[in-house]
Formats: C-alpha cells, sequence, structure tokens
C-alpha cells in the first residue's frame, strides 16, 4: 500500500522522536519552548511595536534560560499580558521545562524501563529541578510558598513608595519569581538600583536567590532535619558542601569586592557609610553568582577592573545542582578544592570532609570546569570577532577584552549582569549571547552529550603508563 508524502514524513518523524536520547530531546524541547514563547511575546497582545521577532526571540531566550539579560525595557514595551507571560517563561525555565521534558518523553517514546527512568533523572540533574513525579509536586509547593510569603513581605514593607496596590503587589510577586528562580528580570530600567539602601527589599530579594539556588535536595534536607549542633553530621554531604560553598563564596565576595572598590577612585562605594557599604557589597556578592540583580550601577567606569574579574570568578562557579541558577556549581568548585587538597597531601583519593570521593565524580568535575572555561573563551573569542565585522561599539570603540569576557560569563553562567555591553551589541553579537545562555542552562556536559549522542561502554582495556605532570 502506497503512503502519501505526508504520511512519509511523519513516520520520518515518529522513527527520528523515537531515537532521540534524553539530552537531544531536552535540547530540542528547550529550543521548541523558546520558538513558541517568542510568537506569543511578539504580538501585540504582549508587547509594543518596537519589540520584533528578534527582540521577543532574545528577551525568551533569557527568560527560558533564566538569565536576565535583555535589549528592552519590561515595563515600557510590555503590556501587562506580556510581563505576566515574562514571568511565566521565567517559571518554566527555572522549575518546570526539564520536568514537562521528562513527563512527554514518557509519553512519546513510551518506554519505563529502569535505564530510562535513571537517564530521565540524570538529566533533571543536570539541568537543576531535580527529581521527577510527585517530587516535581512538592518541589511547585515550596516554591510557591516561598515566592507567597515574599511576596507578602515586599508588598507590606518593601514597596511601600508604590501608591497603586495593583502595582504593588504584582511589583513584589514579578520580583520574587525573578529572584527565587535566580532570572535577574527587573521591572525598571535600573534594575534596583532604587532601592540599594532598602534592607526589605534588599532582604528578601537575596534571600530567595539563595533559596532558589542551593536546589531542591538541600531544601528538603534541612526541612527534615532538627536543628541541633550535634546533628549537623545527620545531613548529607552535598548538603553540607552546598550550605559551607555557599556561605563562603557569600563572605569571599562582600570582602573582595569592599577590598577592591576601596582603593578604585571612582568606585561606587567611596561615598558610602560602612554599613551602606556591607549592604550594597553582600547584596551584590548574593546576586553576582547566580541572579543577576544589581543595585549599583554596573561598567567599567563605576567598578574597578580587580572587582569584574572576581565577579567573573563567582559567576564562573554559580549556583548549586538542584538549583534555579546556571555556572560550574558550588560541588563542582567543592570536589576540585577537595582534589588540590589530597594531591598537596599525597593522597591517592580526594577526601572531603571524611568521605572518599568517587572518581567518576572527580573526572566529572574536571571536566565540567574545564569544558566550561574553553567554551567561555571560545564565545568571548567570537564575541570580539562579531564586534569587529560589524563596527558595534559606543563612540565608535570597541570593547574591551575585560567587558566581552564579562558578558559572556554572564550568560553561559545564567546571571544577567550587564556592563553596558548588551544595548550596543549587534545581531551576531547577540546570536553569540543566546548560544552561551543556552547552552549555560542545559549545562555542557549535557550539551556534549546530545552532540555525541548514546555510546556504549568500550568493553577493551588498556595498559596502564604513566605520565609525568
Amino acid at each position: 500500500m502506497n503512503r502519501s508524502p505526508a504520511a512519509k514524513t511523519w513516520g520520518r518523524l515518529q522513527h527520528w522522536r523515537h531515537r532521540l536520547t534524553v539530552p537531544q530531546f531536552t535540547a530540542v524541547t528547550g529550543l521548541l519552548v523558546i520558538a513558541a514563547g517568542t510568537i506569543v511575546l511578539a504580538s501585540p497582545l504582549c508587547s509594543t511595536d518596537d519589540v520584533g521577532l528578534w527582540e521577543a526571540l532574545f528577551t525568551v531566550t533569557s527568560a527560558i534560560t533564566v538569565t536576565g539579560l535583555s535589549i528592552i525595557d519590561v515595563s515600557r514595551d510590555l503590556t501587562p499580558i506580556g510581563q505576566i507571560t515574562l514571568a511565566a517563561l521565567i517559571m518554566v525555565g527555572g522549575l518546570g521545562l526539564m520536568a514537562i521534558t521528562t513527563f512527554l518523553q514518557g509519553f512519546v517514546q513510551g518506554r519505563s524501563g529502569l535505564r530510562h527512568r535513571l537517564d530521565k533523572g540524570r538529566a533533571l540533574d543536570e539541568f537543576g529541578v531535580g527529581g521527577i513525579g510527585p517530587t516535581f509536586h512538592r518541589i511547585l509547593l515550596t516554591a510557591s510558598c516561598l515566592i507567597g510569603l515574599g511576596t507578602v513581605i515586599l508588598y507590606c514593607f518593601g514597596f511601600q513608595d508604590i501608591q497603586s496596590p495593583v502595582a504593588r503587589l504584582w511589583a513584589s510577586l514579578f520580583h520574587c519569581i525573578s529572584a527565587y528562580n535566580n532570572a535577574g528580570f527587573g521591572l525598571w530600567a535600573d534594575n534596583l538600583v532604587g532601592y540599594q539602601f532598602n534592607p526589605v527589599v534588599c532582604g528578601v530579594i537575596g534571600s530567595m536567590i539563595v533559596l532558589g539556588g542551593i536546589g531542591w535536595r538541600v531544601t528538603n534536607d534541612l526541612l527534615q532535619f532538627k536543628p541541633s549542633f550535634r546533628r549537623l553530621r545527620q545531613l548529607s554531604l552535598h548538603t553540607r558542601l552546598v550550605l559551607r560553598s555557599t556561605a563562603l563564596l557569600i563572605a569571599i565576595g562582600t570582602v573582595g569586592l569592599l577590598f577592591t572598590e576601596q582603593f578604585d577612585p571612582g568606585g561606587v562605594v567611596q561615598k558610602l557609610s560602612l554599613i551602606q557599604r556591607l549592604q550594597v557589597t553582600v547584596f551584590q556578592s548574593i546576586t553576582t553568582r547566580t541572579a543577576g540583580f544589581n543595585t549599583v550601577p554596573l561598567s567599567i567606569e563605576t567598578i574597578s577592573d580587580a572587582g569584574l574579574l572576581l565577579m567573573i570568578l563567582l559567576m564562573f562557579i554559580g549556583a548549586s545542582p538542584g538549583g534555579t541558577g546556571g555556572g560550574i556549581k558550588t560541588t563542582t568548585f567543592a570536589v576540585l578544592m577537595g582534589a588540590t587538597r589530597s594531591t598537596l597531601q599525597g593522597r591517592d583519593g580526594v577526601v572531603i570532609r571524611n568521605r572518599l570521593i568517587p572518581d567518576s565524580v572527580v573526572l566529572k568535575a574536571v571536566g565540567t570546569a574545564l569544558a566550561s572555561a574553553i567554551f567561555v573563551v571560545l564565545m568571548t573569542l567570537l564575541l570580539g570577532i562579531c564586534e569587529a565585522i560589524a563596527g558595534k561599539a559606543p563612540a565608535g570603540e570597541g570593547f574591551t577584552f575585560l567587558e566581552n569576557l564579562f558578558t559572556c560569563m554572564s550568560a553561559f553562567g545564567t546571571v544577567g549582569l550587564d556592563v553596558g555591553v548588551i544595548a550596543h551589541l549587534g545581531r551576531w553579537g547577540q546570536a553569540v549571547v543566546m548560544i552561551s545562555m543556552f547552552v549555560g542552562r542545559l549545562g555542557i556536559l549535557l550539551v556534549l552529550s546530545a552532540i555525541y549522542g548514546n555510546r556504549p561502554p568500550s568493553r577493551i582495556g588498556y595498559p596502564r603508563e604513566e605520565v609525568y605532570l
């Protein structure tokens, strides 16, 4: 029986989708969600005439990857429905995309073997939602409660300068959604600069960022934990590493920014009191690793080169596994530091907190960090080339290497901080930034797995030989 061309094409698509691996299906689903969101956001119902398909594509990519970089003014260029759509896209990117992918794949592929269920779990871990089925329902419940609590506090004590109750409620809800999902989108052109000395706004937004960034495993572990100094060891090694790393990085970022900006003549903290300096640097240390909110103007004129380099390092480390942020993850950084210490101590294995870390985990940490660094350098090189060809730069001057590196690291780490580069990028430069955001949100290892596909483990053994280091 001869089939029509349309039936043959549909059959090929069916065959192709059944052969997709989990990483490949994840990447394809992400692209489809971005495409659908672009069409919706570019419609007159959601945006003004200043937002075309390209501007909508960049904004939706930034929202789905919970980055926060934007080439539009959210409050001016998006209608109320458009702002609600943007908030929904942030939720999908931060909490829902990988879960939706997993559930869809179960229906599409129709296979429920143990190996495939485990594969789906690993894919979720790579993306950072941390669990399927009932677990994801608990994730949504926890996120809703925390976002709701933050919204109430901001409404009652934070955004008191907003007179309209509806506008104040929406500002409180939108910024809590953006903060918990580590997105960094704000409703105002200057982000949160107008609230830099408001302890309630900075405290709530900072807390939302940390709670969203530490991940579900840690949150769940803490909810089941009964506070007691003697019972701290009952927490899993993962939880202890995440909490210690998070606290340490916030402290290092705060002290580092205080130190670097203290000696910068044009620094943003020069004219502030000690309390104000602490408030600004603590918040910026928290948001630099994952979220992208800013309470001070960011540029090469207002932040020293040393401060920008410190922020680049914090963005590279990023949030924690199972969280809504990007970067190589705090646990990867902790394992690398543990491997360095064990090497200096002459140990054959990596030991952290009296626990031996499997070699496979150490290799994954090394591979993640190295591949991520190489990718960011390549994107920085490509961004410089694209902008040199396009001739796009303020006052006819090219961007510095530090500006290009900061922008690419901000995109890859899904942070969303900008030092004044994004507004002057051409289409090719913006395309480089979008690729960096997408790869950074999925994770470099998941993207490489999607490219190379499933490869059966080799049964060939090789002779061992030493290499001098």
